[in-house]
């Protein structure tokens, strides 16, 4: 394996050209995606650079506090970008997202740092916060994915519920199939990705690994590994969400109320 070879500036001019010639197909076949695409491209630039610098500054201070910081703020994005691309605009539905996200990830993660892989500290940045990246940003999309789907449903199902209800079901039985097929559509994604990862795709940790210098059976192992967590994560976190916000649409007399 050959040492890792290093992007300078220039290079990075270089893929931005990719970049623009993107931008200008969009503009040749009139997709109005030429502004989205470049505002999409200035933010990539501009959020990752900023994240490597603070990742760095972290690394080198290798303090349990700086860590924890930039998880807070991790965790308070994704739960601000959860909530907002639910549609159903419910009061609890930040409570619900954060406890959801925040439970996913502190399961998952925990157990992986403290039985699996056993860094020298518990806070080790290096291994702590990439772990909780990968299974906070995959634990929210899968929140939102179910999230949206059980509220639209039950937005647009109101007269069947109400008949369960008044014919004596609960609220929870009500709406129990409306919640199952949610939680399907929050994890059919990642069924999806699993099914195919190593045959048609290379996920993003394995590839950067590669590139690296890892050994790619070393590489693949650790993938194995991202791939467990994101599942044990998506699945606590669709249920813990769907849980919340199908309750938010029923009052303490079980009527539906929204």
């Amino acid at each position: 394996m050959t040492e890792l070879i290093r992007l300078d500036l220039f290079d990075l001019a270089l893929a931005l050209v990719m970049v623009g010639v993107a931008i200008a197909l969009s503009r040749w076949q009139r997709l109005d995606l030429a502004v989205p695409l470049a505002i999409a491209a200035g933010r990539t630039i501009l959020q990752l650079l900023v994240a490597g610098y603070i990742l760095a500054a972290v690394f080198a201070l290798d303090q349990p506090l700086a860590v924890l910081a930039v998880l807070g703020v991790m965790l308070a994005i994704a739960t601000a970008a959860t909530r907002n691309r639910i549609s159903k605009r419910l009061p609890g539905l930040p409570w619900t997202v954060a406890g959801a996200l925040f439970t996913s990830t502190t399961l998952t993660v925990g157990y992986v740092i403290a039985v699996i892989v056993q860094p020298p500290t518990w806070y080790s940045p290096q291994y702590l916060i990439p772990l909780a990246g990968i299974v906070l940003g995959n634990a929210m999309n899968a929140a939102t994915l179910t999230g949206e789907r059980l509220a639209s449903t039950i937005t647009h199902s109101q007269r069947e519920i109400e008949t369960h209800l008044s014919l004596g079901a609960t609220p929870v039985q009500a709406i129990a199939s409306y919640r199952r097929e949610a939680i399907r559509a929050g994890l059919l994604p990642l069924i999806n990705r699993m099914t195919i990862v190593g045959l048609v795709s290379l996920p993003g940790m394995l590839t950067g690994q590669v590139l690296s210098g890892v050994d790619p059976l070393d590489a693949a192992l650790y993938q194995i590994l991202i791939m467990f967590m994101v599942a044990f994560a998506e699945l606590v976190s669709v249920l813990l969400t769907a849980r919340g916000v199908g309750r938010q649409f029923f009052n303490d007399r079980w009527q539906l109320c929204r």
